[in-house]
Parts: structure tokens; sequence; C-alpha cells
């Protein structure tokens, strides 16, 4: 079932279902089977620092895991790292699960060495969109960066 909340895609509809002045709630992890966490847990303090409220996984986290969490936590967006390589099976069919979970309206950001054959990152970025991330970072990327988008995304600034 459709809820009016599951069918928004607009930043501005985005915050508007968040009850004004609730600190903005994220799932963070790394996925599948990466027991990779420096990227994460400087991600979670950078998170935190600016406000976000931060559920965090830690590592080797199966998609199902982000998605429950996000429901348990009414996430307003789920931030999976992957830095082994493995995105290409890990990923890719995640945003559809969010949506049968009823998480569309979930931002999807995805972060970190995506696949072992590195492509010109503009179609290693259109795949993962593909797999429905909205934002798809490479490695390197500076959590000031994501935090900015994410704010932006969530109607959070101007």
């Amino acid at each position: 079932m459709n809820s009016p909340e599951s069918s928004m895609k607009q930043s501005g509809e985005v915050a508007a279902a968040r009850p004004s002045g609730r600190q903005p709630v994220i799932v963070l992890g790394t996925i599948g089977h990466d027991a990779h966490i420096v990227g994460s847990s400087v991600l979670r303090f950078a998170f935190e620092e600016a406000g976000f409220r931060v559920v965090f996984l830690g590592a080797v986290v199966p998609p199902e895991e982000f998605i429950s969490a996000a429901k348990e936590s009414a996430a307003d967006a789920i931030l999976v790292s992957s830095m082994y390589g493995m995105g290409r099976i890990d990923c890719a069919d995640f945003g559809d699960k969010c949506k049968e979970a009823g998480l569309g309206h979930v931002k999807l950001y995805l972060g970190g060495i995506l696949v072992t054959d590195p492509e010109h990152w503009p179609e290693t970025e259109a795949l993962f969109k593909g797999y429905g991330f909205d934002r798809v970072y490479p490695p390197q990327t500076k959590a000031e960066t994501a935090i900015s988008d994410l704010k932006k995304d969530l109607g959070l600034s101007s």
C-alpha cells in the first residue's frame, strides 16, 4: 500500500513529511561482506556534529538491516559505504528493496570504492543511480560534501 509519504520525491515534500523541528535521522553503515569501518566512522561523527541523529550499523551489514533500521527509526536517509569493490553485487536491487518496504521517500546515498574494474566516474555514477541511489560519491569525497548535499535534498538549507 502506498502512503502519501512513500510517493514523495521532491526535497520540499520530504521536509514537509518530517515533523517541524525534528532532528533529521540517517542510517549509516558498510554494506555486504565489507569490513572497512573507518570511513563510516568518520561520517558518523561528521553527521552528528552537523545535527543529524545517526543510527550507526557498523560494518558487514546486509541490505535488509539497513531497511529495517530505516523503518524503525523513521529515517530521512540511508547512507551506504562500500570500500571493497563489490557494490554491483551488494547494491544492485537496494533501491527496489527500499521501495518495496515503503521507503521510496527515503534518500539513498552511496560512496566508496564501488567497483573493482574502475570505469570513468560518470559511468559508475550512472550505474548506481540506476540502482535507485539519489547520490553516488567516489572515493576520497569529503564528509562536508555529503552533509551539504543531504541538507539540500531534505530541504534543510537553501
